[in-house]
């Protein structure tokens, strides 16, 4: 899939394609008035997204990037089943801002429901134009016609040609109609099978992958000092010095922005620290003793985003209520951020493991005060996570110190210190719930409350989100954040129950000030959310006596919602596990966003009964995601999210002082070690014809809450409070 062509050659030919477009964020709409499925609509033009090349090589332009979820093998997958090509003839550009569609945010688990729309339309609007263009040709209608491979032959051994014989190199100058259906599920060889992933061999045998691993010729080394905390200022620093130690090319400052280029990566090293040793800083942040106190104080921007009156009158026979909170948390990248950018003078171009590879350009543009289209952005892979974690903030610190030595590239990579103390993190949020029940513990009126910090300062093409941006002489101004809206939403993602209760109201407390940085952390608000919600229906169904199961099922009527639940269960063998002292079970649910997977997770805890060490035995994971392109790549990412929320709600939380933020290491911010990983076994529901629905974020919330229930089940003692350690489960079972 990776063809032999490099990236240059496809630049180059790409860029003599006559492209009807005003641009990478060309919008439009079907000629007929309809609109385009997927990401078509941003980007109607089928030469954006399919090139076929005179060599026979066919390439596919996307503006999703690979994460680590396998979205280019999937892509691949839907692009060659519509073409009829073998998936070894397909090469694959993405995040390309000189060449790829602009799809926004590889984000929110979008990229095959929105994305691989796309590709799948576009693809097959292509092969459509392609058997026109042959049936011309061969005299032989288009509907008598065969392709195999890129072959279209007539019947019987009749006449061939090729597609590249057709159009090869040259530009199709179609806009796609978006009425070509794709091939019926039956009709698809490579959709549904469980491909190898393209990226993953050069990951595994350690050859150049990340863009950590980037050496172009030229290439010299940057480090940034950063300010020993939020919103310190520089007072001074000892550039003198600092230039005249070895290898040493100059040190750069702007403002509150300090930094050093080197020969060698570490002559950089030695000479921030050397640097950051002689900075003085004021410093003036002032942090929260307590969050969840300082979010329930602030002003906030208040929004009733689900409100359904009960029409019946009785009244409930009792009301309970419980109050959950999630902390701060980082994302904790196993590689720290990097980038390398070049300055020619005029022009920058910049490699990234941005996840926004086209807003985050624009916005360096913008604090580079330079055209964005002088800002060619190019995406690699990063040993990093999923969020918005330093990416972004490293390609501005790349840029800002390429343009001070221009002809050189410049590689800027983050400390472990930098990183976990500077990245942005995902939104403590405390959560309310309250609901009155019948006589038989149904639930009549449900009532849930919010407040959060954002969930996302994303750069979005403003140069204020950048940490960058907002250090210089003349800084740019943060925007403030909003909430998002429906269907997606943002802190309180997932805050609307899937349950059918008669009554219901979810209130959101926004709360724009920001103390601590934050941004988007895998799934938003719907971790916490979800916790919340599945921790609470455990709770009323304990109050009423009834099976958890049993208890969620009845308040449902989504089938496949049941399902998923059913199937769960089913597999973990729910009824049948025999009870063992000082061990418990529990479920979790939830639809992520309520229109993406459905996702259910059961697991078996242990605790010590004189440590109160927590340790999960094993995870059952249920999912319905529609049609499934990757399973292995889909249960993949389910069986990740299930591992990385357990660490979460096990063990992480940002630890700060009045005014520095004191995780800055392993050791004070401890993550999930390979022998603390559960058994893990995941079963997909496919539903081939249906849409596609994400699955990268669908199974934390779940896996924290089947959790708590399971640590309920096992000790007696509701913990409310993540994440979930010895200490307060000790805490917790002092005070009963």
């Amino acid at each position: 899939m990776s063809g032999d062509i490099s990236r240059r050659a496809v630049l180059q030919g790409s860029l003599l394609l006559a492209f009807a477009l005003t641009g990478p964020r060309a919008l439009g709409a079907a000629p007929g008035g309809g609109e385009l499925p997927g990401s078509l609509r941003r980007n109607r033009q089928l030469d954006a997204w399919i090139r076929i090349g005179a060599d026979g090589v066919v390439t596919l332009k996307t503006g999703k990037v690979e994460l680590g979820q396998g979205i280019l093998t999937a892509l691949g997958q839907l692009c060659a089943d519509e073409l009829d090509i073998h998936l070894e003839r397909l090469h694959i550009i993405s995040g390309d801002t000189a060449v790829s569609p602009y799809e926004g945010t590889t984000a929110g688990s979008n990229s095959v429901s929105e994305g691989g729309k796309a590709v799948r339309y576009a693809a097959a609007e292509v092969r459509a134009l392609l058997l026109r263009m042959a049936s011309q040709q061969l005299r032989v209608p288009a509907e008598r016609l065969r392709v195999t491979d890129g072959t279209i032959s007539a019947p019987s051994g009749g006449a061939s040609v090729t597609y590249w014989n057709l159009v090869g190199g040259k530009a199709l100058n179609q806009a796609a109609t978006g009425t070509v259906k794709p091939k019926a599920p039956g009709e698809r060889k490579h959709a549904g099978r469980a491909v190898p992933r393209v990226d993953l061999p050069g990951k595994i045998s350690g050859e150049p992958a990340f863009v950590q691993d980037y050496r172009p010729e030229r290439m010299v080394h940057g480090r940034v000092v950063r300010a020993p905390s939020y919103g310190a200022t520089l007072e001074s620093a000892d550039a003198a010095t600092v230039e005249r130690m070895p290898g040493v090319h100059t040190v750069v400052r702007d403002g509150d922005f300090l930094g050093v280029i080197a020969a060698k990566e570490w002559q950089a090293i030695k000479a921030a620290s050397v640097l950051a040793q002689s900075a003085r800083w004021k410093e003036q942040a002032a942090l929260p003793a307590d969050p969840y106190a300082w979010l329930l104080k602030q002003p906030s921007r208040d929004s009733v985003i689900e409100e359904t009156v009960r029409v019946t009158d009785v009244a409930p026979e009792r009301t309970l209520e419980a109050r959950y909170h999630r902390p701060y948390q980082m994302h904790g990248a196993i590689g720290p951020s990097c980038a390398v950018a070049e300055w020619d003078g005029e022009r920058l171009t910049l490699h990234t493991h941005s996840q926004s590879v086209f807003d985050t350009s624009a916005a360096i543009a913008r604090m580079l005060r330079i055209p964005v289209e002088h800002v060619h952005g190019m995406h690699l892979p990063g040993s990093g996570c999923y969020g918005h974690n330093g990416a972004d903030d490293a390609a501005a610190d790349a840029a800002l110190l390429a343009r001070a030595h221009p002809r050189h590239p410049v590689r800027v990579q983050w400390s472990r210190e930098d990183e976990h103390a500077c990245e942005p993190y995902g939104s403590a949020m405390v959560l309310d719930v309250r609901a009155g029940v019948d006589a038989q513990g149904n639930v009549l009126d449900w009532n849930y409350e919010l407040w959060s910090t954002p969930h996302g300062t994303r750069p979005g093409g403003h140069p204020g989100n950048l940490l960058a941006g907002r250090s210089l002489k003349a800084p740019f101004p943060m925007p403030t954040p909003g909430g998002g809206g429906p269907p997606n939403y943002s802190a309180d993602r997932n805050a609307i129950p899937l349950y059918d209760f008669p009554g219901r109201k979810v209130t959101t407390h926004l709360v724009t000030q920001m103390p601590l940085r934050v941004s988007s952390l895998r799934g938003l608000g719907a971790y916490g959310n979800v916790f919340a919600i599945e921790s609470f229906m455990d709770e009323l169904a304990h109050a009423a006596k009834v099976d958890p199961v049993e208890y969620r099922l009845r308040h449902l009527q989504d089938a496949r919602a049941k399902a998923v639940i059913q199937k769960a269960v089913e597999r973990f063998g729910w009824s049948q596990t025999p009870r063992v002292p000082h061990r418990g079970r529990g479920i979790g649910f939830a639809r992520y966003k309520n229109i993406a997977s459905y996702c259910a997770v059961c697991l078996e805890v242990e605790v010590d009964a004189t440590t109160h060490a927590i340790r999960v035995r094993r995870a059952v994971l249920v999912a319905d995601a529609g049609e499934v392109v990757n399973p292995d790549g889909a249960a993949n990412q389910l069986e990740g999210g299930l591992i990385q929320s357990l660490s979460w709600s096990l063990k992480e939380a940002v630890r700060h002082d009045a005014r520095r933020i004191t995780s800055r290491d392993w050791s004070t911010y401890p993550i999930l070690t390979f022998s603390e990983v559960p058994s893990v076994e995941v079963e997909l529901i496919e539903r081939p014809g249906e849409p596609s629905l994400g699955v990268g974020e669908a199974s934390q919330g779940p896996s924290a809450a089947a959790l708590g229930n399971a640590l309920f089940d096992a000790t007696g003692v509701r913990l409310r409070d993540l994440p979930l350690t010895p200490e307060r489960l000790a805490k917790a079972r002092e005070a009963r």
